[in-house]
């Protein structure tokens, strides 16, 4: 396994792989969700390539950059028992060198839910994910259904600005108990880490009255709500039921939607979806 901090060292371990190469972006630390998606890589591509990079333009200024849990060694370590050929880990004067002032907009789906409450996140994430592309040129990239806006976004930026790649999407690796894995549950103590169950239950109560019928989209959304209120270090951004667009449904849901929410529990804050439905 090579393990690269510059886009040219990248770009000469790059050019001597041969046949198809997957790549799968993170900000490290990795769980299982993220070694998932390596797997998959593995397996659908002849090599695979792996970005760890803390992206500090996707965080506000009063968010956790600096915080951001990190662990390198465990990072590579995990990588390379499952076999994957390059890691890009550059640090951000690397990818952001002096005078660098070239940004994307991916447009109204970057301005709700996330959007709202994190302004500038997105325009981070698709500018870092556009640049991780051009760089890493794979023909595979994977992502999780956690970061379910995330998800939306990135694949209208590569189909816009046709990036030939696929955009692949995986489901929610979640733990035994339903919280979907993120890097951010270390951060919460055992008292929280119960009350964010409360996070996974309304959304599987969700879930089961859709699989019996229900198609109000108050009901969906309320029955997430009241679970999450169970819990009172819980905190409700927000609980939205939306098409591919975002734009919230209302009365009869008739077509696929996400069933999307965050939620503070304590100082940590934690989001979740599920697809209702098809696929979007």
């Amino acid at each position: 396994m090579d393990v690269c901090h510059t886009i040219s060292q990248f770009r000469h371990f790059r050019a001597e792989l041969q046949g198809a190469l997957g790549l799968v972006p993170t900000m490290g630390f990795l769980h299982e969700g993220h070694l998932s998606l390596v797997r998959r890589a593995r397996a659908e591509n002849d090599a695979v390539a792996v970005s760890i990079f803390v992206n500090p333009t996707q965080f506000g200024p009063s968010e956790d950059v600096q915080d951001y849990p990190r662990d390198i060694q465990r990072d590579l370590s995990l990588l390379e028992k499952e076999e994957v050929n390059l890691v890009f880990n550059p640090q951000p004067e690397e990818i952001y060198p002096a005078g660098f002032d070239s940004y994307i907009d991916a447009g109204g789906v970057t301005q709700l839910l996330e959007g709202g409450h994190r302004p500038g996140h997105f325009r981070g994430v698709a500018t870092v994910v556009a640049k991780l592309f051009n760089i890493v040129q794979p023909d595979r990239a994977y992502f999780g259904q956690k970061d379910g806006q995330q998800v939306l976004v990135i694949k209208r930026m590569a189909r816009d600005l046709d990036f030939p790649l696929g955009v692949i999407v995986a489901p929610t690796i979640r733990e035994p108990d339903g919280l979907a894995m993120s890097s951010r549950n270390v951060y919460l103590s055992k008292p929280e880490r119960k009350a964010a169950l409360g996070l996974s239950r309304g959304l599987f109560r969700a879930q089961e009255g859709w699989a019996s019928g229900k198609r109000d989209a108050g009901w969906l959304r309320n029955v997430v709500l009241k679970a999450i209120e169970e819990e009172k270090s819980a905190t409700v951004e927000y609980v939205s039921l939306a098409d591919e667009t975002l734009t919230e449904l209302e009365g009869d849901v008739t077509k696929p939607a996400m069933l999307s929410l965050a939620v503070r529990i304590g100082k940590t804050r934690l989001i979740d979806n599920v697809i209702l439905g098809e696929k979007l």
